[in-house]
């Protein structure tokens, strides 16, 4: 046990927080979470993430001395390199908050800084679903669509820290296709995140002239409908609702396609709420992969769902810690003052 070493991952959502001390196997410790309170500013924010941390290491009942290296998440667009969270829309007012530099000058430990869905994406492939390919591509499916791609234990970030924002891959015409929460048409995300399910089950129910679930469930529930709903009455054998599930699985399929095509991965997991749908939604994807996709790849690549759940990020998050002390070298982030 002496020489077990142990990081922190903190994995920071609009909402909550989430923290805990992981191993050298990647064995989590008990995961503490607090609201991240994001319109309190970005310097409440920044000691909520150091309050996070230091509850972490109690929760594991260990000191900060016997701690080698922290990992910290944070959604939205962000500057890995320069180490700054630029302009995210789920922390507004945050603006050009330099995360690392702040953790690192509260606990003198080596910082390591990454995108949500990336450190997600990292978690799985450590030790989740993907722990034994080299190759390994998530999608996580919430209210947006994330991603995150590693390929031979190191996270392609790509040149702007934008590499892996596989909700923006196109699946349909950029000029007449759905609008995406990012401004554009035809992205993966406008169709097959939780909202764009929501948007094609309200748009399809006006158009259809027999009896569905859906339309009595719009009534009932309004702006509580949720995507769970529509997979609940599909089911159930509602028409509409399974038409709209299939759709969703050919939709989550042609982004498996283009990740096939570019990557050529070993594995691609989907993780987040949707994959509560169960087996059957999984075979659908699968199936749709294998009729669109390059025929030797897609007939290869290993689909799976997530293990990790919700703790896939501050597992990750303590993964991407682990790797900066085991040789990849730490980047120079310059002093920076914290944006508001």
């Amino acid at each position: 046990m002496a020489d077990t070493r142990y990081f922190v991952g903190l994995d920071v959502g609009g909402t909550t927080m989430k923290a805990a001390v992981v191993d050298d196997s990647g064995t989590a410790f008990p995961a503490v979470s607090l609201p991240t309170e994001p319109e309190r500013g970005a310097e409440a924010g920044l000691e909520r993430m150091c309050v996070a941390i230091r509850q972490a290491i109690e929760a594991a009942e260990l000191s900060l001395d016997d701690i080698t290296a922290i990992g910290v998440a944070t959604p939205g667009l962000m500057d890995i390199k320069l180490g700054l969270i630029l302009d995210p829309p789920n922390l507004k007012p945050w603006r050009n908050v330099a995360v690392p530099q702040y953790i690192r000058a509260k606990f003198n430990k080596p910082v390591a800084f990454q995108n949500d869905a990336n450190a997600a994406a990292f978690g799985e492939f450590w030790v989740g679903a993907g722990k034994d390919v080299d190759s390994f591509v998530l999608f996580t499916l919430g209210t947006g669509i994330g991603g995150g791609i590693v390929i031979g234990n190191k996270i392609l970030e790509g040149e702007h820290s934008h590499g892996g924002e596989l909700g923006h891959v196109r699946i349909a015409s950029p000029t007449e296709g759905r609008l995406c929460g990012c401004g554009r048409r035809g992205c993966l995300e406008a169709y097959a995140s939780a909202t764009g399910v929501l948007g094609r089950a309200r748009e399809e129910t006006a158009a259809c002239r027999e009896p569905t679930v859906v339309r009595q469930l719009i009534r009932d529930k309004g702006e509580e409908l949720t995507a769970k709903d529509i997979f609940d009455a599909a089911a159930t054998g509602d028409p509409l609702a399974r038409k709209i599930v299939d759709d969703t699985a050919y939709y989550l399929a042609l982004g498996a396609c283009n990740v096939i095509a570019t990557v050529d991965p070993k594995m691609i997991a989907y993780g987040g709420g949707m994959i509560a749908a169960g087996p059957s939604f999984l075979q659908t994807i699968i199936e749709y992969v294998h009729r669109f996709a390059l025929d030797y790849p897609g007939s290869q690549v290993q689909i799976r769902y997530a293990q990790l759940g919700s703790n896939a990020g501050f597992i990750g998050a303590a993964g991407c810690a682990r790797n900066l002390v085991l040789g990849n070298p730490e980047p120079t982030v310059p002093v920076l003052d914290h944006g508001r």
